[in-house]
């Protein structure tokens, strides 16, 4: 399931992973949020937070994830992750050269410092 965060605004867009994502989650809630914020504001700061309970994505969710990724590669300004596990961390950090915005890798237990880093202008 994907919730989007109280912290989201502006061009920040906080979300919260739990359990394993599905091609509904991306559909119903993170594509729309992500082409809304984008379309607004040019780029996104996009904020994932993946605690302890986040298992992964199915399939479907995990090509929606990569093709809408490719698709927006310019489109964003700072992705932070935050938590998730090992595996999650490897492959943002091969995504991150696909990417034109900044990205950082933050552990589980520092989401406040990971949204005064994305924050940060």
């Amino acid at each position: 399931m994907i919730e989007i965060m109280a912290e989201t605004t502006g061009s920040l867009l906080a979300l919260k992973a739990t359990g394993k994502l599905t091609d509904a989650d991306y559909k119903t809630t993170l594509i729309p949020k992500m082409e809304e914020v984008i379309k607004e504001y040019g780029k996104a700061d996009v904020l994932m937070y993946l605690p302890e309970d986040f298992t992964g994505w199915d399939a479907h969710a995990a090509w929606d994830d990569t093709s809408f990724g490719l698709r927006h590669r310019n489109d964003f300004a700072k992705l932070a992750l935050v938590g998730g596990p090992k595996w999650v961390e490897w492959a943002t950090r091969i995504g991150a050269h696909l990417i034109a915005g900044e990205v950082k890798i933050f552990p589980v237990d520092h989401l406040a410092e990971a949204l005064e880093w994305i924050q940060a202008s």
